[in-house]
């Protein structure tokens, strides 16, 4: 019996958009950060909101805490202190806990903050979907991944406001409509590909910008560019991810009305 491809395709993608709307919504999704609390901010270890002293020296975050606290450190009620490196796994996962709600310590370009994700969170109890479009098979692309000799680094303005530094490996080429273009990606550490990138339909018809995230190109460098999975950002869902901006030459000059485009909320 043979089995249409693009219905087999649309059929895999349903199920992608499933497993995605439940992420996004799980008590710990993005929709659940209520705050990200930079300790250089607050160098007297006293965050707003937070339970406890919060110290950032000598590469780790050091948190004291008393029993009126109400903290929890691996489950386990935390008296005293605890030295803390960044949460790597799952939020829920993190270490440190204050009730339902999880405390992730989190580090980039040598400073320390700590995410707070509260499951109880006003955007989580207002958000009704993911707006995306259905699979459409004329965006699944043929692509080629073209490594950079060496890996770059550019400056780019996040969703915070600040700028730091974005790792890029290389640039994955495409054709649509005839034409061919180019995203530069970045390279993560099980061989796949993200793409930080806007397009004609950004900041109108989809969120500002999204992300792309190609599987691990083949030997020779081809790649599938399956705009159908089109991701919107985390900060798309809370403020207060600090989402790396599209870097110089991710802006597509053509609409890409595939995947994710925005979240619709009451």
């Amino acid at each position: 019996m043979n089995t249409d491809p693009s219905a087999t395709a649309a059929l895999e993608w349903n199920d992608w958009h499933a497993r995605r709307a439940a992420a996004v919504t799980a008590p710990y999704g993005p929709l659940s950060l209520v705050a990200t609390h930079w300790l250089a901010d607050h160098p007297e270890g006293r965050v707003p909101g937070l339970p406890g002293l919060w110290r950032a020296a000598d590469g780790e975050v050091t948190l004291t805490a008393a029993a009126e606290d109400g903290l929890t450190a691996d489950g386990r009620p935390l008296t005293g202190g605890i030295a803390l490196t960044a949460d790597s796994g799952p939020f829920e996962d993190s270490r440190i806990a204050a009730g339902a709600r999880r405390l992730v310590v989190l580090r980039r370009e040598g400073l320390w903050a700590v995410r707070d994700f509260d499951p109880a969170s006003a955007a989580r109890h207002a958000f009704r979907s993911v707006e995306a479009t259905p699979y459409d098979d004329r965006w699944a692309l043929p692509g080629r991944f073209r490594a950079y000799g060496t890996g770059r680094t550019v400056r780019v303005e996040n969703a915070d406001g600040r700028e730091r530094g974005l790792g890029l490996g290389g640039e994955i080429a495409f054709t649509a409509d005839g034409v061919e273009h180019t995203l530069q990606v970045a390279v993560e550490p099980d061989g796949s590909l993200w793409a930080v990138f806007a397009d004609a339909t950004s900041g109108r018809d989809s969120y500002r910008f999204r992300f792309l995230r190609p599987a691990a190109p083949t030997a020779d460098g081809r790649v599938t560019v399956d705009f159908n999975r089109t991701l919107l950002p985390p900060c798309a869902f809370a403020d207060h991810f600090i989402c790396p901006f599209p870097p110089p030459g991710n802006t597509l000059p053509i609409a890409v009305p595939a995947g994710e485009r925005t979240v619709r909320t009451d």
